[in-house]
């Protein structure tokens, strides 16, 4: 079953030195981690280590893809894919993305969609960027108000674009869950 997914978008490739640091926080927060390329990385990340203690009884080992993308790293074609339907995205960031970072749970627990929201917040926090995440429409009204909003948009889909601040204040809202 696949889990929900959050798209970091970044307005230029990422320094070697910052895909180190990133890399090196993976390793730290991860009982299994396999490099598949520079900047594709297959985890188990501890949910602990985002400082997560109520797993719903599951295991706290949650596996989760992080993938770089863009010109010069990872798949050029499935980030040209993954942004040909978005919207003008200039007006609402302030660029236009060049490259970006997915965060993809393979579970889909309640867990799962904390674990993504904070493991995408620690990614920000090394390497920048905005969040992208696609909302509900009964969430607009929850997510407009947090820290760290930049923007939202309800056409032609829903969605926010926040600081890892954001991230971290929706992860503890009532019910959070994010759309798949």
């Amino acid at each position: 079953m696949s889990g929900p997914v959050l798209v970091i978008e970044l307005a230029e490739p990422v320094p070697p030195v910052s895909i180190q640091r990133l890399r090196e926080l993976l390793v730290r927060s991860s009982s299994h981690f396999a490099e598949k390329r520079v900047g594709e990385y297959d985890l188990n990340i501890h949910a602990e280590s985002l400082g997560i203690a109520e797993t719903g009884g599951m295991d706290g080992r949650r596996p989760v893809m992080v993938s770089l993308m863009g010109p010069g790293i990872g798949d050029e074609n499935i980030f040209e894919a993954e942004h040909a339907d978005e919207v003008d995205q200039k007006p609402l960031i302030g660029f236009t993305p060049t490259h970006a970072v997915d965060v993809i749970a393979f579970c889909n627990r309640p867990v799962d969609h904390i674990v993504t929201a904070l493991l995408t917040a620690a990614v920000m926090d090394v390497i920048g960027g905005v969040a992208n995440a696609e909302l509900r429409e009964d969430q607009v009204p929850i997510v407009t108000d947090l820290p760290g909003i930049i923007a939202t948009m309800t056409d032609p889909w829903p969605a926010a674009y926040g600081s890892a601040e954001f991230l971290r204040a929706w992860a503890r809202q009532p019910g959070f869950r994010l759309l798949k």
